[in-house]
Order: C-alpha cells, then sequence, then structure tokens
C-alpha cells in the first residue's frame, strides 16, 4: 500500500465497521459470508493496522452489507 493511500484505507476499513455494525453483523458472520476469516476482517476494520482491500473483497462486502460500493469511498468527514 502506497503510503498516500493510508488515510482512505482506514476510511474504508471504519466504514466497513460502521455498515456492518448497523446491519448486525459480528465480524465472524460478515467474513464468513465472504469467504474471509474474521482475523481478514478485523484487521480491514482496524484503523492502526494497514491492510489493504481488493476491488472484488469490497464489492463482496458492499453485497452483504447492502451499501452501493461508491460509500465506502466518499470522504464525508
Amino acid at each position: 500500500m502506497k503510503e498516500a493511500y493510508y488515510g482512505l484505507y482506514k476510511r474504508i476499513g471504519l466504514k466497513i465497521s460502521y455498515y456492518r455494525k448497523l446491519r448486525g453483523l459480528t465480524q465472524e458472520q460478515l467474513a464468513e459470508k465472504i469467504d474471509k476469516n474474521t482475523a481478514f476482517i478485523g484487521a480491514v476494520e482496524a484503523p492502526n493496522v494497514n491492510r489493504t482491500v481488493s476491488l472484488d473483497t469490497l464489492f463482496d462486502i458492499a453485497d452483504v452489507l447492502d451499501v452501493p460500493p461508491y460509500k465506502f469511498l466518499l470522504d464525508d468527514e
């Protein structure tokens, strides 16, 4: 990951966490639905961990959470 994108990945992870909780899912449940392990979801959502997520995975997460993928990329701070 390019250091310049660290803030964007952090924001994406925080939004994944927000929408996951809004839908009442645990990290384990989300991981199972997208065929990943819980540690992966934990790393993506953790603001202090540099973990990238592919577009395929982002689309899978968006589908499970019923959120348009672009919502994860919006800078609405």
